[in-house]
């Protein structure tokens, strides 16, 4: 490669466009040059790791679905934790005959890798998101028709990957609500509300995927520079909200040129780190980003960024969703699910997927390990002044360091809530 590229780096493998570092003024920099070549997985060591692969699938699966959610909500905050859903299908696919799990392992990217044992695998990975360092929580859960006799060949497998037994309906509306409420208290400890929601009555087959993060940034903000802030919705609205500041903050920090953004990204405790998209106008339209979103293009931004000390601030933020997800699903790739499938696996009875139902909580404030950041971390020096304001719409991707996983996804517009 040549040396003015290791200033720059480029999505052009993947499709996407390029990005400047600031390791030159963004007005000096040039786009790398385009270049075909093999994916990334397959020439980069760290999508060998069969747990790190299989998270890329997974993770891919992910941005497909926020995708389709955020088409669904142009007007609206977006926020999903894909890996819970994606862990649902999964475990479904247990119990799907050929054609039918063939269908769901495209959906998920399986289809690209090559693992003899998935469901292991799977097993590795989520214990790997949900170590108690990670302070993600996630659960998935199979739900089924009242009176349904389902085979033990199924409920044996799915317990020794997945961690979980599926849930027949007792047909009591109140009771199964009541049911599912307690499931996801004890899964989330508390950290998300009750559904007041109505257990629908047309029932066959219905996943649930529920997941809580609450991050601690690695380097804490002082509370007393947190102050309320314009947050521009547009170029003539403006809502004041609280908004967290660091004059001298340590980021990593990029320039995409074609999506018209500034990157940044922040260290969590844990091993994880959020990287967030500013366009660079508050009217932007941000589906060009979320078109360009992939497990290998956050990769190679996560290899590429350039650590700087700029001027921050971000908005305090606590979002929530409850909601259906099954319209979206739908339109990537699995109607058939709803349609005829066959999971002759699970029962003998004529079954299929009518309900798709997530729930999830999200929130970072001040919170940090420490004051300031450790000696280790050293900014490039910098012949102009940076800041980095998400004052505007945005969008943010929380990722597993340790797995390259897609742990949660949002679309901020108005950080007041969803």
């Amino acid at each position: 490669m040549q040396a003015l590229v290791l200033l720059l780096w480029t999505g052009a493998l993947l499709g996407h466009g390029s990005c400047q570092s600031i390791a030159s003024s963004p007005e000096e920099g040039s786009p790398a040059p385009d270049g075909t070549g093999p994916p990334l997985e397959e020439d980069d060591p760290f999508f060998k790791v069969p747990v790190n692969k299989l998270a890329a699938a997974v993770s891919n699966f992910g941005y497909d679905l926020y995708r389709q959610r955020s088409a669904e909500s142009p007007t609206a905050n977006v926020l999903l934790s894909p890996l819970s859903v994606a862990t649902a299908l999964s475990a479904l696919s247990l119990g799907a005959e050929q054609r039918t799990e063939s269908l769901i392992q495209r959906a998920l990217y399986y289809d690209l890798i090559s693992n003899p044992d998935i469901h292991g695998t799977y097993k590795e990975l989520l214990a790997a998101v949900t170590a108690p360092q990670k302070n993600l929580k996630s659960a998935s859960r199979i739900i089924f028709e009242r009176k349904l006799r389902i085979k033990s060949s199924f409920v044996a497998p799915l317990e020794k990957a997945y961690g979980t037994r599926p849930r027949v309906l007792s047909g009591n509306p109140r009771l199964d609500l009541q049911e599912l409420n307690g499931w996801v208290q004890a899964q989330m400890k508390g950290k998300v509300a009750r559904s007041a929601r109505e257990v629908p009555s047309d029932i066959s087959i219905f996943l649930l995927g529920v997941a809580y993060f609450k991050g601690q940034w690695v380097t804490k903000f002082d509370s007393r520079k947190t102050s309320l802030q314009d947050f521009h919705l547009d170029e003539e609205r403006t809502v004041r909200v609280p908004m967290m500041s660091d004059p001298k903050a340590t980021l990593r920090y990029g320039l995409d040129s074609d999506l018209n953004c500034k990157i940044a990204q922040l260290p969590l405790t844990g091993s994880m780190s959020i990287i967030f998209f500013l366009p660079l106008r508050p009217t932007q339209n941000l589906t060009l980003i979320e078109e360009s979103l992939t497990s290998e293009f956050i990769h190679d931004i996560d290899r590429e960024l350039k650590t700087i000390q700029a001027a921050l601030s971000i908005p305090r933020l606590k979002l929530s969703f409850e909601g259906e997800v099954t319209k979206a699903l739908q339109e990537i790739k699995l109607q058939p699910l709803f349609e005829s499938p066959d999971f002759s696996k699970i029962t003998g009875k004529p079954i299929k997927l009518t309900h798709v139902e997530h729930r999830a909580g999200f929130e970072w404030n001040e919170d940090g390990a420490a004051t300031s950041p450790g000696p280790e971390v050293q900014p490039a020096r910098l012949a102009f002044s940076l800041d980095y304001h998400l004052n505007q719409p945005f969008i943010f991707v929380l990722r597993d360091s340790d797995t390259g996983a897609l742990l949660f996804v949002g679309k901020i517009l108005d950080p007041r809530g969803t």
